[in-house]
C-alpha cells in the first residue's frame, strides 16, 4: 500500500504549525488532481513562521530539506514526495528545526 503524493497546493506546515509550507516545483506538466507534482530536488520555502529562541536573535524555519521521498515512483528521476516522506525545516542559518507536517494532500494517487 502507498502513501498520498504531495503536490503544489498540498497544505504543509513547520514543527511550530505556524509556518506554511510552498513548492516551487521543477517539472509542473507531472500532475496529480490538477496539481503540480513535488520532487525532493524541488525547492521549498515557509513563510509565517513564528518561533523565536530565547535570546536576541530569531531563528523562523525559511526552508525545508527533504530526506527522503519515493523509492518507485519518480519525476524526470528524481523521487516524488510522499504525505510519510522524511524531511527537516531550517533556519536561515541552517540550524535544524524539526520535521515538516503534511497535512493535507490529494487522496486519489499513491505511490512507494
Amino acid at each position: 500500500m502507498g502513501d498520498n503524493i504531495f503536490h503544489v497546493n498540498a497544505v504543509a506546515t513547520c514543527p511550530h504549525q505556524t509556518g506554511q509550507i510552498s513548492a516551487i516545483v521543477s517539472s509542473p506538466r507531472v500532475k496529480v488532481s490538477s496539481q503540480a507534482v513535488a520532487t525532493l530536488t524541488d525547492q521549498y520555502l515557509i513563510a509565517g513562521c513564528a518561533f523565536t529562541i530565547p535570546g536576541p536573535k530569531p531563528q523562523p524555519c525559511i526552508k525545508v530539506q527533504w530526506l527522503r521521498g519515493a523509492t518507485r515512483v519518480k519525476v524526470n528521476g528524481n523521487p516524488v514526495i510522499l504525505q510519510t516522506s522524511q524531511g527537516l525545516c531550517k533556519s536561515a542559518e541552517e540550524i535544524p528545526q524539526g520535521p515538516p507536517s503534511i497535512k493535507v494532500t490529494q487522496q486519489r494517487v499513491k505511490g512507494i
